[in-house]
């Protein structure tokens, strides 16, 4: 059974993605949490921490947001390479890499019960509807 991992207080998961979503930078925190080593994360998708509860509208919004360079912001449940899963509220810039190509930078801080529990319903009804 999955078990839900909660963030410290102080985390912030930080990782860079090109700009197909290919993992290019992955932070300590985040490595932690997702239960991956940095290695194991550079190269992969970033849906490699895709939790089955997300809807897919709620990816579909944040890739037309960054896409048209513009700043996304929402609540997302992550699986863990273990498959339990953790919530975070997640800021994704649209950004020039390191090797001067664009890209995307995810900054990730802990979501409170309040927002997990007023988002929970949502995310349910928007997978039931893509079914």
């Amino acid at each position: 059974m999955e078990k839900e991992i909660i963030l410290d207080d102080f985390a912030f998961l930080v990782s860079e993605t090109d700009e197909k979503g290919i993992i290019i930078f992955a932070n300590d925190d985040f490595c932690k949490l997702a239960e991956y080593s940095v290695d194991e994360l550079i190269g992969k998708p970033h849906n490699i921490v895709r939790h089955k509860d997300m809807p897919k509208a709620a990816f579909k919004d944040l890739w037309d947001t960054v896409k048209k360079d513009q700043v996304w912001s929402g609540y997302v449940k992550n699986a863990t390479k273990s498959g339990n899963y953790y919530w975070v509220f997640a800021t994704v810039f649209p950004t020039i890499t390191s090797d001067g190509k664009k890209g995307f930078l995810s900054c990730r801080r802990k979501a409170t019960t309040e927002e997990i529990n007023e988002h929970i319903p949502i995310y349910k009804e928007l997978v039931a509807q893509e079914k």
